[in-house]
């Protein structure tokens, strides 16, 4: 990373994010909403977290999930938050670029993650008689092992492509944090290679998921359709449509932002629609996948009933020393 720094500090050393535009009126309006998104996000996923049971596929899958959801807001987020709250909107050119090294890792992991969580849904829901000795233990260790190797050789890849650009200014992002797009306009060398790159990368890590992904909730869906039970069949409807329109959205706006034309009647939404995977996304993943989950509820009125006997059990202790 040192290394990168150095080549791509020809001129400037630091950028200017933009952030959502030039609102002074809604900027403590968008600090609190924001602030309270993060918070809600860090809070849901450490807690789904918490309550899976790792010995099932689809909690292996969601613990996984919920860490990598916690990590993606956390790229943007508490950046975000210190632009509106301090209106300091630099960045160094070292953390622009960790900051979109590591985006890149987490988009990567959620988009095949993502699709590798609705085929375990697909097994257990289409074909439950050998659901078991396929999704079993192993094969979901490797599974995250492909994806993760997958992952880090993109990012290896694209780090030696960053690796020979070269900034000369002017430094201020058009966005609210360091993407790919505001990177290369900023750029004084030949970005031809790297936007085919990228746009290759892009397509690789998002289409081949998503119709992976839209084809499990088909069958799941037609096999809904065959259940007999009318109640059964609309509460099996109604989570699987949930899930889907969450996945659709992610992999819709990602499709839109990097793999269409970079025009300028786009341009202006590209920051609306960035909003949707980098921030929405990972705030309603955890209650999109457990709202109703009968164990996870069990669970957490588990947990709550030790939180309750447990501050019972402190006051009695601390009332009985005071009396003592």
């Amino acid at each position: 990373m040192l290394d990168i720094e150095e080549r791509n500090q020809t001129s400037i050393r630091e950028f200017i994010l933009l952030g959502l535009g030039n609102f002074p009126q809604l900027q403590l309006f968008l600090s609190w909403f924001f602030l309270v998104i993060y918070l809600m996000t860090i809070t849901g996923n450490l807690l789904i977290f918490l309550l899976v049971h790792l010995h099932t596929p689809m909690y292996f899958f969601l613990a996984k999930l919920s860490c990598l959801d916690t990590c993606y807001s956390s790229i943007f987020l508490p950046k975000m938050l210190a632009n509106l709250l301090t209106d300091k909107r630099s960045i160094s050119v070292r953390e622009c670029l960790a900051q979109y090294h590591i985006f890149c890792i987490c988009a990567a992991l959620e988009t095949y993650l993502l699709a590798v969580m609705s085929y375990d849904r697909y097994s257990a829901i289409c074909r439950p008689l050998v659901y078991a000795s396929v999704m079993n233990r192993k094969f979901c260790f490797q599974l995250m092992a492909g994806i993760w190797i997958n992952s880090f050789i993109f990012n290896v890849v694209l780090i030696s492509f960053v690796a020979q650009l070269s900034f000369c200014g002017p430094n201020v992002i058009d966005h609210y944090f360091c993407d790919l797009r505001p990177l290369m306009k900023l750029s004084c060398s030949d970005t031809s290679l790297f936007e085919l790159f990228a746009f290759c990368m892009t397509i690789i890590f998002t289409i081949p998921p998503f119709l992976l992904t839209l084809i499990s909730y088909i069958c799941i869906i037609c096999a809904i359709l065959k259940i007999q039970s009318t109640t059964g069949r609309q509460k099996a409807f109604s989570t699987c449509s949930s899930h889907l329109m969450v996945v659709c959205l992610y992999y819709g706006t990602l499709i839109i932002v990097y793999a269409l034309p970079d025009t300028p009647s786009l341009r202006p939404l590209n920051k609306i629609f960035s909003i949707f995977y980098t921030v929405m996304t990972p705030l309603v993943n955890p209650f999109i996948y457990t709202l109703r989950n009968k164990e996870i509820h069990k669970a957490l009125r588990r947990l709550c009933d030790k939180m309750v006997y447990g501050m019972c059990h402190l006051k009695l202790l601390t009332s009985f020393q005071f009396t003592k």
